[in-house]
């Protein structure tokens, strides 16, 4: 049992540093220059090596059946299409900015994740369940338990002392992107990279590895969340007030006129509303309307 936890927690460190590499080249084939991406500071993205344990737990026969290769390539799609889209979610609410954004591509998601990367994720998680890892489980038991045990041990000090420096990295970005005042978050965007690229090394990275980082300020998010609240609301009581109100029309009830001046009230309650949320939404999305 302890050999095969080892073999997990060094196969989450070889696909996250697999994952760095990819989207290194990536960056360097479509912009010719080296980016460190990722949030924490060593050359490896969490996300991917997560993916990879998360499939090879759940598709490649670990805790439930191994499952066909056309299997393998759906649940794949909506297995690291969810923890994607949990991560971009998780990192907007917890850092207060959209790290990436795929709002401009097709069959999107709330910009959080796009079909093209979905069927790259089904086809990775295809030939890395199939084929990979059970070549990589083959050299892993052929290793002698003493190394086993020392890789894993230095995969974790590793990783939680990178977690534990990179967590106060990305605190100080969030206390600058709540510090900044504009009238939208492009501006406020622009604001916060200027800063970070005038910060330390270590900080300059973050601007340079998420260069697209869209921000999301808490006092302006709050009155966003604030303001959609508020218009839903007004929305379904408008809507409420408009049958009541064209029922007793209908019937000719003595509460028609009543009805009739509540109905028109809540009309210009959600006017009211709608104007002050789709301003907001303005301001955290410029260029785009509701």
């Amino acid at each position: 049992m302890l050999d095969r936890l080892c073999m997990y927690v060094i196969m989450f460190f070889v696909f996250s540093v697999a994952g760095w590499l990819t989207e290194v080249v990536l960056f360097l084939a479509e912009d010719h220059v080296f980016v460190n991406r990722g949030f924490l500071i060593g050359p490896y993205c969490p996300i991917y090596g997560c993916g990879v344990v998360t499939a090879t737990l759940l598709l490649g026969g670990e805790i439930f059946r191994c499952g066909t290769v056309l299997e393998t390539f759906f649940a794949g799609m909506v297995l690291c299409g969810a923890l994607e889209y949990f991560t971009s979610w998780f990192m907007e609410r917890r850092y207060h900015a959209r790290w990436w954004d795929y709002s401009s591509k097709p069959m999107n998601l709330h910009g959080r994740i796009w079909i093209g990367n979905l069927i790259l994720f089904g086809i990775a998680c295809t030939v890395i369940v199939h084929w990979i890892t059970p070549a990589y489980f083959r050299l892993m038991y052929a290793c002698p338990k003493a190394v086993l045990y020392i890789c894993a041990a230095a995969v974790i000090v590793i990783m939680t002392v990178d977690y534990s420096a990179s967590f106060s990295l990305m605190s100080k970005v969030k206390n600058t992107i709540d510090s900044q005042i504009g009238d939208n978050t492009a501006e406020i965007s622009r604001k916060v990279h200027e800063v970070l690229q005038s910060k330390s090394r270590l900080l300059r990275r973050i601007h340079e590895a998420y260069s697209e980082m869209q921000v999301r300020p808490r006092a302006m998010m709050r009155e966003y969340r604030s303001a959609r609240s508020d218009y839903r609301s007004a929305r379904r009581s408008a809507r409420h007030m408009r049958l009541r109100f064209e029922r007793a029309e209908r019937n000719k009830t003595s509460r028609y006129a009543e009805l009739k001046l509540r109905s028109t009230e809540a009309k210009a309650k959600l006017h009211e509303t709608r104007l002050r949320f789709r301003e907001l939404q303005k301001k955290i999305t410029p260029g785009k309307d509701d």
